[in-house]
């Protein structure tokens, strides 16, 4: 009878894997803040659902998922002003720069999925 047991016995520790293994979803991202709707939010989707009004313009969900993409080469990105497609002619003041890029990081997600 205990060797008949034993075998099953392995198998109490399984639901406490299975468990652990469970992930909490990520908390919802924060809304953007005033600035980046009004500058950014005329092409770039910059809040969830996440669909750009320019179907050119990546969200900015998509952009902060990119492999590779940090709070640190999305400032850079912003500070080097020639690198801007031309639609977007503005200039950046560094604290301006300093809220997108700490915004847009918080966009990063593990769980990820790219929209087709």
């Amino acid at each position: 009878m205990l060797k008949a047991i034993a075998p099953l016995a392995a198998l109490a520790p399984a639901p406490l894997l299975v468990a652990a293994c469970a992930t909490t979803p990520e908390p919802a991202p924060p809304p953007p803040p005033s600035f980046v709707e009004a500058a950014c939010g005329g092409c770039h989707a910059v809040e969830p659902p996440f669909l750009s009004p320019n179907p050119n313009a990546p969200s900015f969900e998509s952009v902060a998922n990119r492999p590779g993409v940090t709070k640190a080469t999305i400032r850079a990105w912003l500070i080097n002003a020639h690198n801007y497609p031309e639609q977007m002619d503005f200039d950046l003041t560094r604290d301006r720069v300093e809220e997108v890029s700490t915004y847009m990081i918080t966009l990063r997600r593990r769980d990820y999925v790219p929209m087709p």
